[in-house]
């Protein structure tokens, strides 16, 4: 038996996630079985605040320790315009003069890796505070403990609590203002997958961060999307992975896991049919039926619904980033452009065909910009995977839009689908449907079709 830590009252809630810590072989009947880094759902809670009736991925029942365990808990963006990343200790000293008391900056630290410094300017001088990441904490002085940098900053802007002076004034870096994620975040969330327990297999797919492979992990078929050794695309992969955090939906991809380890990976559930527009294309007219056509209709709108509910936006919706699973059901995937609701970012290019006017226009997406998407998709579902405005030049897509050109129905597609296609194209975004409102539509549908 392992060396377990005090025990800890918890008050979680039915349908927390937790994730093993250690491994537990039960001590009755009543108990369930656990090995180190198994994910289990709790049932509910029992008179024993240290214990929980909780559930594994085969479904069965049991009591848990909760101090063999921790919560899942969401990775928040943090908004960190003080931390500068990979710089050396000269370039730190550099940007911050003229030195003033209290103007600070955080960067990774250079003698332990995953570890960051604190460079704070005092008395003409420039201070190095070891950050140290420790038991899933950060920590300066082994007496105050965070969970991330945010609330380091924080608490020492209050406070000097044993530096040299508090912060009063961060150097920011050019284009940092967004938020951002750490590693730490996901290994203090439990998220992390601990190396040698995830096999990688066949490569399946690629992106634009890298490659997707097969994998096994915990005895589980999954997906493994790899970063290739970019810098500059690691936030991008993390934002990602952090949204996904915050995402339970039976029409989502759901995230497993990430590794850190030899580069950073995200593990996802495995979609055996892979993505709906080359399954509508390989399969075609001979295999795929109309009520096939409106399931995935409807398990696309379901999952859109749900994130229209929490204010996030996809930003590119598309057959191609819905996938299919071994018994026919969509889900969306790839959340790397997902943001809160009214949220544009410059610099980010966006497939034509796909997007909404007013989003290549203004650059401002919406849920509304995500109904036009949707539309499309629709198209794309009923002409089994074509490519949407077939004849007309991709330079000329949006001339034609804007002056009221809208695609026809796809030979085939019953009218009501095409009724919510036209419905989605309003040129006014306040005029389309929310998704509330067609999968309302699509349901009804859905249960007339044989």
């Amino acid at each position: 038996m392992p060396v377990i830590p005090g025990q800890m009252e918890q008050s979680w809630q039915a349908g927390s996630e937790v994730i093993a810590n250690y491994d537990f072989p039960g001590r009755s009947q009543e108990d369930l079985p656990f090995a180190k880094g198994d994910i289990l759902v709790i049932v509910r809670p029992t008179t024993d605040p240290y214990w929980f009736m909780a559930r594994n991925r085969n479904h069965k029942e049991g009591m848990i320790p909760a101090n063999y365990v921790q919560e899942r808990t969401v990775v928040q963006l943090q908004a960190m315009p003080w931390f500068h990343g990979k710089i050396k200790r000269e370039q730190a000293e550099e940007l911050l003069k003229p030195y003033q008391d209290g103007l600070y900056l955080i960067r990774e630290s250079g003698n332990f890796p995953g570890d960051y410094t604190l460079c704070v300017c005092h008395q003409n001088k420039v201070e190095h505070y070891h950050i140290l990441y420790k038991e899933n904490r950060l920590t300066i002085d082994d007496e105050s403990y965070f969970r991330n940098l945010t609330e380091l900053v924080e608490h020492y802007t209050k406070d000097a609590d044993g530096l040299c002076t508090n912060l009063v004034l961060p150097i920011r870096k050019a284009g940092t203002s967004f938020g951002t994620v750490s590693v730490q975040d996901f290994q203090s969330g439990g998220w992390v997958i601990p190396p040698g327990e995830l096999k990688r297999m066949e490569t399946i797919g690629r992106g634009a961060f890298g490659e997707v492979f097969k994998g096994m992990y915990k005895g589980q078929v999954v997906a493994v999307k790899q970063l290739k050794d970019n810098n500059r695309a690691e936030q991008t992969f993390l934002t990602e992975a952090s949204v996904m955090t915050s995402l339970r939906h039976p029409n989502l991809v759901q995230l497993i896991g990430v590794t850190l380890e030899g580069g950073i990976c995200l593990v996802t559930e495995f979609m055996a049919r892979g993505s709906l527009v080359e399954y509508l294309r390989s399969r075609g007219r001979s295999v795929i039926t109309k009520k096939d056509q409106i399931n995935f209709a409807t398990d696309t709108c379901s999952a859109m619904d749900y994130l229209e509910s929490k204010n996030l936006v996809h930003r590119d919706l598309a057959a191609r980033n819905v996938l299919v699973n071994d018994d026919g059901t969509s889900k969306v995937s790839d959340f790397g452009l997902a943001k809160h609701d009214n949220f544009s970012q410059e610099g980010v290019k966006f497939p034509i065909k796909w997007t909404a006017p007013e989003a290549l226009r203004e650059n401002k997406f919406t849920s509304k910009s995500d109904m036009w998407s949707f539309g499309i998709l629709l198209w794309e579902i009923y002409s089994f995977g074509r490519v949407p405005y077939p004849r007309i030049p991709l330079a000329d897509v949006v001339m034609h839009v804007e002056k009221g050109y809208r695609m026809e129905a796809p030979e085939g597609c019953p009218p009501e689908i095409y009724s919510i296609m036209k419905d989605s194209w309003d040129i006014d975004p306040l005029k389309r449907p929310t998704f509330n409102t067609v999968i309302a539509k699509l349901n009804n549908l859905r249960s007339i079709t044989v």
